[in-house]
């Protein structure tokens, strides 16, 4: 492959960086590391940390988030979209990429238009079920929308969308489990809870693991990663708290058992390709109950609705998946059949497509 000249754009969480970032990677795999490649994104965002840590060359505009309620910053939030825009101009003038390639990020709406008056080609990704605003938004300016599952293919325009799959980056997915228990030094053979607070709303499931850990603790060793500034417990034997793991997260991963994750799809693809049997917790009132819902349908994963959800819950549905060898393994299974394979490769493809109809 020749190397190419990209812009990847994203931010405000991670989950609509991760796939950019896998992206990127298979880009640089492909070509021997020869290809250019751009990160945009918001000037203090976490995407800006995570291209650093990729080696991706970084530059900053503003955006403003798009809100389906009422509230004060959808005055501002327009003006920050409007500026955004005029910044995108200048990147791209000065950087003059053959695409641009976005994942749901309400950042992608001022670079997308830009890339529409400039001529150069938007390829959007569809992470979730649900079509985000973003790209409901973007797709009339986008050349080709790839899309994590067979049943968003309805959603776009049939001549624009292409399924792919979601691709994932390859360094989180490097451990085994023994290098993940000795990692965290963990001693003797109790199994091992991996949960992730997640971001937004991770305080709600934080405080009821911390009501569950003396129960917890009773048959299985627990590894809590809980979000910056979140923390509802202390660590302690059997128990071990994080605020964040970076490079050590593919430990963490291979040492679980099991997995209790928000639905965010990028933590929930890492896991399918790790084939862990996983409870998810969705957000409640948003895109992610649409996720674990497709994700029960299919008995990938077990759901559990927050609403309602008590410690006693949450012990005793680890404790029966624990019990339960044969479901967890068919659960494995299916939570690796419903991604696409090759998602890297085939999202690849799709940009080698528009840059050659391009020229």
């Amino acid at each position: 492959m020749k190397p190419i000249k990209v812009i990847l754009a994203g931010g405000g969480t991670g989950g609509s960086v991760m796939p950019l970032v896998a992206i990127a990677e298979e880009i640089q795999r492909e070509t021997n590391g020869k290809s250019l490649l751009l990160f945009v994104g918001t000037k203090s965002g976490i995407e800006k940390k995570i291209a650093k840590k990729y080696n991706l060359p970084y530059r900053a505009i503003l955006a403003g988030k798009l809100r389906r309620y009422v509230s004060f910053k959808n005055v501002i939030d327009p003006l920050k979209i409007i500026a955004g825009f005029f910044q995108s101009l200048v990147i791209l003038m000065k950087f003059k990429p053959q695409a641009i390639l976005t994942a749901g990020s309400f950042l992608a709406i001022p670079i997308g238009v830009a890339a529409w008056v400039l001529r150069i080609p938007l390829i959007i990704h569809q992470q979730d079920i649900e079509k985000s605003l973003t790209n409901k938004i973007l797709t009339r300016f986008a050349k080709k929308i790839t899309v994590t599952f067979r049943l968003s293919l309805k959603e776009f325009p049939r001549e624009k969308v292409v399924l792919t799959g979601n691709p994932v980056r390859q360094d989180i997915l490097g451990a085994s489990k023994e290098e993940g228990r000795e990692y965290f030094d963990i001693m003797g053979d109790l199994p091992i809870i991996l949960i992730l607070g997640g971001g937004t709303g991770a305080l709600s499931i934080n405080q009821i693991v911390a009501q569950a850990v003396f129960e917890l603790r009773q048959f299985c060793h627990v590894l809590h990663i809980t979000g910056k500034g979140k923390k509802a417990a202390e660590s302690k034997d059997r128990y071990q708290v994080f605020e964040f793991l970076e490079d050590d997260l593919k430990y963490a991963y291979a040492a679980a058992d099991i997995v209790v994750s928000r639905a965010g799809i990028s933590t929930l693809t890492e896991l399918a390709e790790l084939k862990k049997p996983t409870i998810i917790i969705p957000l409640p009132d948003t895109h992610q109950e649409a996720n674990a819902s497709f994700f029960e349908e299919f008995k990938a994963a077990l759901n559990l609705s927050q609403k309602g959800l008590t410690s006693e819950k949450l012990v005793a549905t680890i404790r029966k998946l624990l019990l339960e060898r044969h479901d967890r393994e068919k659960m494995s299974q299916e939570f690796d059949r419903v991604f696409e394979k090759h998602a890297a490769e085939n999202y690849l493809a799709v940009i080698q497509e528009v840059i050659r109809d391009k020229r």
